[in-house]
């Protein structure tokens, strides 16, 4: 369990934290020709050989990350607009699924453990906290995607990433009010941000605005919920 955890946690940094935008565009418009997709494969290649901090692991690191390749070409050339959720859902499962495949290849090799930085809670713990973060951000966004208002050509004064960050630490508050029991905080919190965006919302009256942003805004919290409750009921 412990190697899965480490090894999930560098997919989860390679797939979501070092690979750039600019990559994730060469990728879907040179597909197999992109540069970038053979650099993000190594790049599985080598955290997951780091995560196991053995050299003997080289095998099983470098099967995560050719299938990883596998995956992701597949992915660029079958997924369609309208079906970005399921494909970034199914991409995801199989990937864990390789994962899960090399632990268990792995079993004869002797993995050095690593408890004061990678036990089971603290891995845990690290996994939900970056997945509150750009993970949760980019799966919210791509599911809420096809109802994106369009642009009304004003001004947008709001500043640059804002939403972005604000959703970020949403979900780390949430998460952080479950796992140390102050569950009335997470009601608070909801409760001031509607009272926030109630002004902006009634002065755009837009209802598709309204909309949008409420269902960004109940699976942001729904999904940190999720992930505290969990975490709760495992280490709580």
């Amino acid at each position: 369990m412990e190697l899965f955890l480490r090894l999930l946690l560098a997919h989860l940094i390679g797939d979501f934290f070092i690979q750039s935008d600019k990559g994730v565009k060469s990728k879907e418009h040179k597909k197999v020709k992109s540069p970038y997709l053979y650099y993000h494969c190594l790049l599985h290649i080598g955290l997951a050989w780091l995560m196991a901090w053995d050299i003997q692991f080289w095998p099983y690191a470098v099967f995560i990350g050719l299938t990883h390749y596998l995956i992701d070409l597949a992915k660029l050339y079958f997924q369609q607009k309208k079906w970005q959720v399921e494909a970034l859902i199914v991409d995801q499962i199989f990937h864990v699924s390789i994962i899960a495949a090399a632990v268990i290849m792995a079993e004869s090799v002797e993995i050095p453990s690593l408890d004061k930085l990678f036990d089971a809670e603290k891995l845990v713990l690290y996994l939900s906290l970056l997945f509150l973060t750009k993970p949760c951000s980019i799966l919210i966004k791509t599911a809420i995607s096809k109802w994106t208002p369009q642009e009304d050509g004003r001004v947008d004064s709001s500043l640059q990433n804002a939403g972005k960050w604000i959703g970020y630490l949403e979900r780390l508050l949430i998460f952080v009010f479950i796992i140390v029991g102050k569950f009335d905080a997470v009601g608070f919190l909801l409760a001031a941000k509607s009272i926030f965006r109630f002004g902006d919302l009634k002065q755009g009256d837009d209802r598709r605005l309204t909309e949008y942003v409420l269902i960004g805004t109940l699976l942001s919290f729904g999904i940190a919920v999720v992930v505290g409750l969990f975490y709760y009921g495992w280490f709580g």
